[in-house]
């Protein structure tokens, strides 16, 4: 069986680039789209040259005042957002049907059958690549990959504007080498487990039996057996639907009791709001739930039928789920689960 080729696209700093498109006296200065500092905002995006004072998403907007005076931070444009998003959705279409969008600034596209530039995906990208420049005037970068897995971590390799190719041939020797924190699924916490364990890389990664990994991760073993060899079988789902959008965050110190906790929420939720922002407008938020984490790795997650999505709801469903266990927390998330206006099917939610 041939190869999967398979791209992954994605927008440098999407949200700020459109803004210095449309206003190209931004283009010098750091800028960021996200909430107010007085309310409490986070930052959803920043340019480059944000990020070079330590900018990120989902920071308070505060801090990144703090580390950056000059930072101009710019309400969100939704509309232009999405009309910039379709506009590049048109292009991925004349080359193939089978289209993941993640959200408005990034997809996976399956060009395996694809008949332009004989088949080459490397070209097909390029390809891409200037037509979104030439017709929306921002820049993306691509992977290419044969798989989602590797696709994706070959768009981020040469950011901003940048193209990744991972032939067939090159992916044991490249993936032999990554850090495992590249890896699908392997967040701070996963990271420094594994680190503890011995494990850097993916040749450290493979030393390990499959058996051995389920006994130490659970069924995240098997994946992380798969991963350090380049697989994944995951297909480019073009009819995909969103199950939810949820944040969570793991605190480098246990939270104590409820009332830290509920301090949390107003940090959380903004970011929450700029995840759903961002979000295709096909969507239409339902139920909120949460997830708790306690520091024994036992883990609860709550929703409840009219209860509202507002800061107070959110306490509600805290303070029951707190209950649950009533001890230290590492870990907390909020979410909503989501319903697809195109076809009315309400989506069971996967945290």
């Amino acid at each position: 069986m041939a190869p999967r080729k398979i791209i992954h696209v994605d927008c440098d700093c999407f949200f700020a680039a459109i803004e210095m498109r449309d206003d190209p006296s931004l283009a010098s200065r750091p800028i960021a789209v996200g909430g107010s500092a007085d309310r409490r905002g986070v930052i959803s995006t920043c340019n480059y040259e944000a990020r070079a004072y330590g900018i990120r998403s989902a920071m308070a907007s505060a801090q990144a005042l703090r580390m950056c005076p000059d930072l101009l931070i710019l309400r969100p444009r939704m509309d232009a957002y999405r009309e910039a998003s379709q506009e590049i959705r048109a292009i991925f279409r004349t080359y193939t049907d089978r289209i993941e969008p993640l959200s408005l600034d990034e997809a996976y596209l399956d060009v395996s059958g694809c008949e332009h530039f004989a088949g080459s995906a490397t070209r097909i990208a390029q390809d891409i690549r200037r037509r979104v420049w030439q017709q929306v005037r921002i820049t993306v970068s691509a992977g290419v990959a044969p798989n989602k897995f590797l696709a994706k971590i070959a768009s981020d390799w040469r950011k901003p504007d940048g193209l990744f190719v991972i032939t067939p041939d090159q992916v044991d020797a490249f993936v032999e080498d990554l850090p495992v924190d590249r890896l699908h699924g392997v967040g701070r916490v996963t990271a420094q487990r594994l680190k503890r364990l011995g494990i850097d890389r993916c040749a450290d990664l493979r030393a390990w039996d499959r058996l051995a990994l389920v006994r130490e991760f659970g069924a995240f073993g098997e994946r992380l057996w798969n991963l350090a060899r380049g697989i994944d079988e995951r297909p480019v789902q073009s009819d995909s639907r969103r199950q939810s959008a949820s944040v969570e965050h793991t605190f480098e110190r246990d939270l104590p009791d409820l009332a830290t906790c509920l301090a949390q929420l107003p940090m959380l939720l903004d970011e929450l709001a700029g995840r759903m922002a961002r979000l295709d407008s096909r969507y239409r938020a339902d139920k909120p739930f949460v997830k708790v984490k306690f520091h024994d790795f036992t883990q609860t997650t709550l929703e409840q039928t009219g209860v509202g999505r507002s800061r107070e709801g959110y306490a509600a469903l805290l303070t029951s789920a707190y209950a649950r266990g009533n001890k230290p927390v590492r870990l907390l998330g909020v979410g909503v689960r989501l319903i697809d206006r195109r076809s009315g099917f309400e989506q069971l939610h996967l945290f």
